[in-house]
């Protein structure tokens, strides 16, 4: 095993170099990866084939769900994408030495506030080696150091991925040797856990399960979200056309994603017209569907479905299955999926623009939509390049964290000669408290 003590220490010393490297630096290290990735397809798809093959036997085996196969598979133009994901990481705006707010506390005195990065990040994410890279850049990029822990499923790939990003930033200016450090056995995350002297946060990317061990097992900050439990609600106002489109792209354009629809809600007064079609629709696509006693009563006859139980409304799939409820209204599809959700993404599908509104606006979760696919909740599709991950945490970031959710702020005071004295006592100087526009330099 590797010292994750020393690993951890590494890195912050990198963080500190990272902090201050000029944007201009972060940026061309981003450019020597992309380049350095095209360079090394052969050998990094090599390697990526031998997890694959090894995995496709754990699946026949029955030790792996078949959804990960495909999330674990880099070759044709998945790889691409990624690539194309570092240089998009590289258009974004500059992230930090941002100027938020600038106060001039009293003449001569102002005060900034200025973006800086978190410092270490520990990220444990799964048999995605795509993520890896997506991981690593955003943190380059917002000029924190990174220790990441892939798959077991993925170890070959990401091997050869981390090393072919560390050697293409060697010796680059402004970029220190440990910027990244990829830890391999399943014993180092309980060390890692371990590392608060040195780690300012844990993102863990996984199941609920995975997740919850990891934040009771810590202390360490820890951001991300324990579960993906997503639905689309088919009000009665619905262009059922457009229902059946959103709803079958939400439950199967990607099935083992955590922005995939698990429970689909319909309106009592459109179920018996839209339940029909929305069930052929998935049913073409193999999807398994659970219902509850109402929506069953409609659709038993004529299709193949299930019963659901209390606990279908509680899963997170990851695989071509559905839970279906049929409620009496707008209130009830609010009320199932704050109790039953995991306040990731849920969408409305509805004319009635208050009707939408009253949903977006009561629907506790970090990404709601109205008339569209909830696989749209995504750092990548919302423009900020990529995402590290998705927080459905009330604090500091939530939703798609990209480079903004990988920064925090420091304030800047620029004085001169200014004392507190001077503003007690007898005769004091009044603060005017002004606001800027102006940046620190």
């Amino acid at each position: 095993m590797a010292n994750v003590a020393e690993m951890a220490q590494a890195a912050r010393a990198a963080s500190q170099q990272l902090a201050v490297a000029s944007g201009l630096s972060r940026n061309a290290a981003l450019a020597a990866i992309a380049s350095a990735l095209e360079a090394q397809r052969a050998r990094v798809l090599e390697a990526n084939g031998l997890d694959v093959e090894e995995a496709r036997q754990m699946v026949e085996r029955g030790e792996l769900d078949q959804p990960l196969l495909k999330r674990l598979d880099l070759s044709g133009s998945k790889y691409d994408a990624t690539v194309a994901m570092v240089r998009s990481i590289i258009a974004q705006p500059e992230p930090l030495g941002q100027t938020q707010v600038a106060t001039e506390l009293d003449e001569g005195l102002v005060l900034y506030r200025v973006s800086v990065p978190i410092g270490v990040l520990g990220v444990i994410f799964e048999s995605r080696p795509d993520a890896l890279v997506q991981i690593a850049c955003l943190c380059l990029k917002s000029g924190n150091a990174a220790l990441l822990k892939g798959g077991r499923e993925a170890a070959r790939t990401n091997a050869a991925i981390a090393e072919v990003m560390t050697e293409a930033t060697k010796g680059l200016v402004d970029m220190p040797e440990h910027w990244m450090s990829l830890l391999e056995g399943r014993e180092e995350v309980r060390a890692l856990l371990d590392e608060h002297d040195h780690i300012d946060l844990i993102i863990p990317r996984g199941g609920n399960e995975f997740v919850q061990y990891i934040m009771n097992n810590t202390n360490i900050p820890v951001m991300g979200h324990a579960g993906g439990i997503c639905h689309v609600y088919v009000d009665s106002a619905a262009d059922l056309d457009r229902a059946v489109d959103i709803v079958v792209d939400s439950k199967t354009q990607y099935v083992s994603v955590c922005n995939a629809t698990e429970t689909l809600l319909v309106h009592a007064e459109v179920a018996d017209s839209a339940l029909p079609r929305i069930a052929k629709a998935l049913q073409d696509k193999g999807v398994e569907l659970r219902l509850d006693e109402r929506a069953h009563a409609i659709l038993s006859s004529a299709f193949q479905v299930k019963r659901a139980s209390e606990e279908d409304w509680k899963t997170e799939y990851l695989d071509y299955v559905l839970s279906v409820c049929v409620v009496d209204d707008l209130a009830a599809a609010v009320a199932h999926i704050n109790r039953f959700g995991s306040h990731h993404t849920d969408s409305i599908v509805t004319e009635d623009g208050d009707t939408a509104k009253t949903f977006l606006s009561q629907v506790d979760s970090a990404s709601v939509v109205h008339n569209a696919s909830t696989r749209f909740a995504d750092g990548f599709r919302y423009g900020l390049g990529a995402e590290v991950g998705i927080s459905t945490n009330r604090l500091h970031s939530r939703g798609p964290v990209g480079l903004e959710g990988l920064t925090i702020y420091k304030y800047v005071l620029e004085g001169n000669g200014h004392t507190v004295a001077s503003y007690e006592g007898d005769a004091p100087r009044s603060f005017t408290h002004k606001k800027l526009d102006a940046h620190w330099k």
